[in-house]
Order: C-alpha cells, then sequence, then structure tokens
C-alpha cells in the first residue's frame, strides 16, 4: 500500500535510548511583529535580541527544538490569545512560543521522497514550506534532495516508521525516526548557533 502523503512537521515520539518522552517544553519569546509565521512541529532557532525564529531549510543554525503553540494577548481584541501557531506580524510585547526542547528527542516526520533502509543514518534538511492556517499543524517535510553525511544537516535519519500507513521504505512518504544533528543545547560547538 502507498504512504499516505500528509506532511505534518515534526512531531516527538520518544528520546535516544528508547526512553519515553513525556511532553516537556519550556517557553521562549517571539519579537513583537515577527513576520514569518511558525507552525506546531517546525523547527525553531534562537536568534541574538534573545528571541526565537523559525528554522527555515540551508539554515546551519543550531535549532532550540520544536515549536509547539504560543500565547499572546490580541493587539486588536486585547484578549489573552493561545494558538498552536504564531500567524507572523503579530504587534505584542508579550509574544511566548512553547518548545520541546529536549536535545534527546526522537521524532517522526513525512518524507518527500523515495527514502529506502541504505538511508538510514544519513543527514538531511527539511523542506521550507509553510503550514496550515487551519489546523495550526506545520507541512514541512524532511527533504530528501538536500542529504548526505554531514552534520550541516538539520537532522539525522535513524529509522522507518513502524506506522502501517507510512512505512513502506522505497517509497515517497515514510514517515522516518529523526534526531536533531544541531541541537542549541546539545551538540559540540553549543551556543554558537546565534
Amino acid at each position: 500500500m502507498a504512504n499516505q502523503d500528509a506532511p505534518f512537521g515534526l512531531r516527538p515520539i520518544g528520546r535516544i535510548g528508547g526512553t519515553q518522552f513525556n511532553g516537556g517544553q519550556n517557553r521562549y519569546r517571539i519579537a513583537a511583529n515577527y513576520g514569518t509565521a511558525i507552525f506546531q512541529g517546525d523547527l525553531v532557532v534562537p536568534v541574538a535580541d534573545g528571541t526565537i525564529a523559525r528554522h527555515i531549510a540551508a539554515n546551519t543554525s543550531a535549532v532550540v527544538g520544536v515549536f509547539n503553540g504560543c500565547f499572546y494577548t490580541d493587539p486588536t481584541t486585547q484578549k489573552p490569545t493561545w494558538k498552536n501557531y504564531y500567524p507572523g506580524s503579530v504587534v505584542a510585547s508579550d509574544i511566548m512560543a512553547f518548545v520541546l526542547d529536549d536535545p534527546d528527542i526522537v521524532g517522526k516526520m513525512d518524507c518527500d521522497g523515495a527514502f529506502a533502509v541504505a538511508d538510514i543514518f544519513k543527514d538531511f534538511n527539511v523542506t521550507n514550506v509553510s503550514g496550515n492556517t487551519t489546523t495550526g499543524i506545520s507541512e514541512v517535510q524532511l527533504d530528501f534532495s538536500a542529504s548526505g553525511l554531514t552534520i550541516a544537516f538539520m537532522l539525522q535519519a535513524i529509522d522507518i516508521s513502524q506506522n502501517p500507513d507510512n512505512d513502506e521504505a522505497g517509497a515517497a512518504n515514510a514517515n522516518i525516526l529523526v534526531r536533531i544533528n544541531r541541537h542549541f543545547y546539545g551538540y559540540a560547538g553549543a551556543g554558537t548557533g546565534l
């Protein structure tokens, strides 16, 4: 059966070593009027002003973690607002993002190419698509065209998912288990991503 084409960004499912991921997250700031939307499942990077920004394809800055929603005071209604995505260009001084920032996260991600068993342990970039404003879910995928054996690529494939709807090796859109190669809190050179 063909794999389903349903991208969802990076979805944490466990930790390196086989331990359970408990959903722990920390808050980070988003600059007022930051113009780029960030969706649940997008990777985020630190910015020199103490805020975070959306990771884009081919960016080699270390990743802080996986975006999981945000809270801010809506500048139009003046009401406290929770969203599982940041819509971009929100003029508020209290925008707080919630980020799954464990450097040992194992996540699954849809691959846009025909991923084979021989591609396990290779490193990959992500695609640079946006997300779904109705669901707030990222549509970023593992970029099969940008792969190799280099830490410059943000993610490392460690297995093919055992999800029966998306586990067909050698076909596009398999769900791949990945770890973050260049995590701000966990790689040899941490803190140099700004």
